[in-house]
């Protein structure tokens, strides 16, 4: 049964072996996913390319560009997150998977009962790095926004003479007033300065000394 959580997730599964992406994507179909299928990763790259998937499924060994390149050229070019599929179970395999940024490892062959449950543990933890980089962007954006507003009432301290708590109240009531936000006006506020400031020679250069 299809469920809601999953119905809109798209999975990208990439292998060489149709028989096992026909199996994969029955699997992943039951569970409620939209899948999309690649039998090369250069497939892979232009399906990408069309609509980014949720998760990337990759076979380490394919002829051409390896799992491994192509899980390189998805962490430079991309946010997909990737785990991996491979017939081998060595230790370093799974290490240098690790490295590459996977966020899971199925050894293969593939059976329901153990991909699923390490997909939907691999899926977690991709949403989670989502979220993480999400909240860093959010953070850069406050803490830049943050700076400008203080610059702004750096300069507003200067101008009119007055102290930092009233220069912020004054720069926040007008935001208020105007219904926009206050790094916005603040913002605005050191472009005029700056449009000021650059003017300002332009006038210094025109007046004449008295005789």
């Amino acid at each position: 049964m299809t469920t809601a959580t999953h119905a809109k997730r798209l999975i990208l599964l990439v292998d060489d072996d149709t028989l096992l992406l026909e199996f994969l994507a029955t699997i992943l179909g039951h569970a409620g996913y939209e899948t999309v299928c690649a039998n090369s990763a250069a497939e892979a790259i232009r399906r990408i390319e069309a609509r980014e998937p949720d998760m990337a499924l990759l076979d380490i060994t394919m002829p051409g560009m390896s799992g491994m390149e192509l899980a390189r050229h998805l962490q430079e070019n991309t946010s997909v997150p990737f785990m991996f599929l491979s017939a081998n179970v060595d230790g370093d395999v799974a290490r240098q998977a690790a490295t590459y940024g996977a966020v899971g490892f199925v050894v293969k062959p593939v059976d329901a009962a153990r991909l699923m449950p390490a997909f939907e543990a691999s899926l977690a933890r991709a949403d989670e790095i989502r979220q993480l980089r999400r909240t860093e962007v959010n953070l850069n954006a406050a803490l830049a926004a943050g700076r400008e507003t203080s610059l702004a009432v750096g300069l507003l301290m200067g101008r009119f003479h007055t102290d930092r708590n009233t220069a912020f109240e004054v720069l926040r009531d007008h935001a208020r007033s105007s219904r926009r936000k206050i790094n916005e006006v603040a913002d605005q506020l050191l472009a005029a300065e700056e449009v000021l400031n650059s003017l300002n020679g332009g006038f210094a250069s025109r007046v004449k000394t008295p005789k």
